[in-house]
């Protein structure tokens, strides 16, 4: 039965992100949907630092301000499960055949800071549905920067882990019911529960390589884990999947977080 779900079915992922979303989905979630013989096609827009604001902005513009990465099975190539296409600009990826999933997020140093979402959020999820209306909504929520991270944004929480934290717990709550309230019921992929709850195991506030974007090594592995989770229904720790840097405990704490995360996104609100 593991090859079955590659010859039926190819899941196409459209992820309108930032950086974020290129530590969450280019690197180690491909190879742990491989690893179970589920077959993806990852489009990632990758713009870096891009908010809400900015998609929206480019949109209307129609700027190919986008570089193109596609990450699926069939690519393997210099030791990577992608390749990089030419630039694009989010009209053209919507109209680029239908997805099953399209995720959005916030930047990482606006994602605590609600004031930020609106009127954008909904502005974005319109010009979704008018592109898309049968692909599932989802929202990757991010993660707080590591406690001695430079970044110069991070003084909007006064240079506190939690506190940002705490508000992108709460701004992910208000993305949630403000789409329900829309009329979207949007998944949430919870990457920053998933990175906090590893940040009280054994490894520590190690996640990021630099205090923000997630290191190669079981950061974005973490992240890769919770996609991996929402998207088959499996339970990643179940997954024999580590890349080669890994160690069987670092993969067996990264998967556990993800899962608990994963579980709880599944039984409440943030």
């Amino acid at each position: 039965m593991k090859g079955l779900l590659s010859i039926i079915l190819v899941i196409r992922i459209l992820c309108i992100g930032n950086s974020f979303s290129w530590d969450a989905v280019e690197q180690e979630f491909v190879p742990l949907c491989a690893e179970e013989g589920v077959e993806v096609e990852v489009h990632d827009l990758y713009y870096g630092g891009c908010s809400l604001q900015q998609h929206v902005q480019f949109y209307y513009r129609d700027t190919a301000a986008y570089s193109h990465r596609v990450c699926s099975n069939s690519e393997w190539t210099n030791g990577e499960w992608r390749i990089i296409k030419d630039t694009i600009s989010l009209k053209q990826a919507l109209q680029d055949g239908e997805y099953d999933y399209i995720s959005l997020q916030q930047a990482s140093h606006w994602s605590g800071m609600k004031a930020s979402y609106e009127p954008w959020l909904i502005a974005l999820v319109e010009i979704v549905r008018e592109y898309q209306p049968n692909a599932r909504l989802c929202w990757m929520q991010t993660w707080a920067y590591s406690r001695d991270a430079t970044h110069p944004y991070y003084p909007l929480y006064h240079n506190d882990q939690q506190e940002m934290w705490d508000s992108i717990v709460q701004c992910t709550n208000y993305v949630q019911q403000r789409c329900r309230a829309y009329h979207e019921d949007i998944l949430i992929i919870p990457c920053g529960t998933a990175i906090q709850n590893a940040r009280q195991t054994k490894l520590g506030d190690t996640l990021c390589r630099d205090g923000y974007h997630l290191n190669y090594i079981y950061g974005r592995y973490t992240a890769a884990a919770v996609w991996y989770e929402m998207i088959t229904g499996r339970d990643v720790r179940r997954n024999r999947y580590k890349n080669a840097q890994m160690t069987n405990r670092q993969r067996r704490l990264t998967q556990k977080s993800a899962h608990k995360a994963v579980k709880n996104a599944q039984n409440a609100l943030f």
